[in-house]
């Protein structure tokens, strides 16, 4: 059986959502994927188009953003285009050592999407850095902190794929 569930615990990392979505919540999340108003009054246009107010609109993506319903509401960049990089990384961390290595690699604000696998090498994370010479300082400072190999795996192509998730 292949494990894939979220590494770490915290306020930083805690995904658990605290409630479910009415159905106006859900509404307002199929509405919020792809196709983003870019006017001036971006949440008003939304609201327009699902027979609601502009407050109410933004009262509410703000609550299912309390709530964890939903983790992040933003723009998605291709990062390297603005001189950045992403990268994925993996490392092999002892079961006795787990929690100890969560809380280094989770502790780096250029850490994300860091899960658990059934695999020799038991932890993976993307890095996401402002420029590509930034991968290798920020897996130094996690091999420093943890005495543990980090092993990178750069992008080697890029594909696009529009995923939109019916809530």
């Amino acid at each position: 059986m292949s494990e894939s569930r979220r590494a770490g615990a915290g306020p930083r990392r805690d995904l658990a959502a605290r409630r479910e979505p009415d159905a106006l919540d859900r509404r307002l999340i199929n509405a919020l994927q792809g196709d983003f108003p870019l006017t001036e009054t971006p949440f008003a246009d939304v609201a327009t188009a699902l027979g609601l107010d502009e407050s109410e609109v933004i009262a509410r993506l703000q609550a299912l953003l309390d709530d964890r319903v939903l983790t992040r509401f933003g723009p998605m960049f291709q990062i390297e285009r603005m001189g950045g990089a992403f990268c994925l990384a993996a490392m092999a961390v002892a079961e006795g050592d787990w929690e100890r290595v969560v809380e280094a690699v989770n502790a780096c604000p250029e850490v994300a999407h860091n899960y658990r696998r059934e695999h020799a090498l038991n932890m993976w994370f993307v890095l996401a850095t402002e420029t590509p010479a930034g991968i290798a300082a920020v897996a130094q400072r996690i091999e420093a902190a943890t005495g543990l190999a980090v092993h990178l795996f750069p992008k080697e192509r890029e594909y696009f794929v529009e995923m939109k998730l019916e809530a």
